[in-house]
């Protein structure tokens, strides 16, 4: 009997070679006693009849382990979809760096074997919640996996605006924007902006200004319990996005509030993973040129 009974498979599938990679997933997974479901999306794109389509909704309730084939922008939908539902994620990498997607495309059905025998390892990675509020009403509410970040928008001015953290004030900052970034968010639009790289395991959150007016003005790293309050002063075009997502525009006066989630997303880990090790090889550290 498979640790997993009903597995769901989700992915963006844009060219013929990502939906074979699927199907024959899919007839492997039926091989190995699994009910096979598809996000329905996904079952469009590939043109395939042979599993079963299934909404998000649906696969939060019947599926065990969500497989996704694609890239982290798969990986980050799949999260948000599906955090609430708690159905753990593997992935397959399709994509480029592919931080989330641990099982390489070439052994794709080695690794999901073990898997399957129950040769995996469980993490637990933290999710934001965030909120804008406007006039004392919420008007938008959404979750991120990697990041929430407010920015200039398309005008490209800078906009100001004032952080707090659990009340208390940290500063009046005048940038281009600002990035919340969770440990898992801290391997991507965070460090290009020079954030620092935090274990998943840290319980924290990093702020990372982008562009400031203020030189001085440097990431810092709060605790993930901490409640996060961004107050635009300035911004005639100030857009929030989450996890690379575009959301709301902001208005003058508007309040996002951020803190934890209350559910954390699962990854599976097959056999040999290694945080570090993945470090290595997507940042190409200790590399001889």
């Amino acid at each position: 009997m498979p640790a997993f009974k009903t597995v769901a498979l989700l992915g963006r599938y844009t060219t013929p070679h990502n939906a074979d990679s699927l199907v024959q997933l899919g007839h492997f997974l039926l091989q190995r006693g699994c009910a096979v479901l598809i996000e329905t999306q996904a079952a469009q794109n590939a043109a395939v009849s042979q599993f079963t389509p299934a909404t998000y909704e649906e696969i939060g309730k019947r599926a065990d382990l969500a497989i996704v084939l694609g890239g982290d922008g798969s990986m980050l939908a799949a999260a948000r979809n599906l955090a609430q539902h708690q159905v753990p994620l593997v992935g397959v990498n399709q994509g480029r760096l592919g931080f989330m997607t641990d099982i390489a495309l070439g052994i794709m059905f080695e690794s999901v074997a073990q898997i399957l025998d129950g040769n995996y390892s469980l993490e637990a990675r933290t999710i934001l919640h965030a909120e804008v509020v406007r006039g004392g009403v919420t008007n938008h509410s959404a979750l991120a996996l990697n990041d929430a970040v407010v920015n200039k928008g398309a005008i490209g001015r800078l906009i100001e605006f004032l952080v707090h953290v659990d009340g208390e004030f940290v500063y009046d900052l005048r940038s281009d924007g600002l990035i919340i970034a969770t440990p898992t968010g801290s391997t991507a639009y965070s460090l290009s902006s020079n954030g620092p790289i935090l274990q998943p395991t840290v319980p924290g959150f990093v702020l990372v200004p982008i562009s400031p007016h203020t030189l001085s003005n440097r990431p810092i790293t709060v605790s993930d319990r901490s409640k996060i309050e961004i107050t635009l002063r300035h911004g005639l075009d100030a857009r929030l996005h989450f996890d690379g997502q575009p959301q709301c525009d902001l208005q003058e006066g508007d309040r996002v509030l951020i803190q934890r989630a209350q559910w954390t997303i699962t990854f599976v880990h097959p056999p040999g993973y290694s945080y570090f090790a993945m470090l290595r090889e997507k940042l190409h550290w200790s590399e001889m040129y």
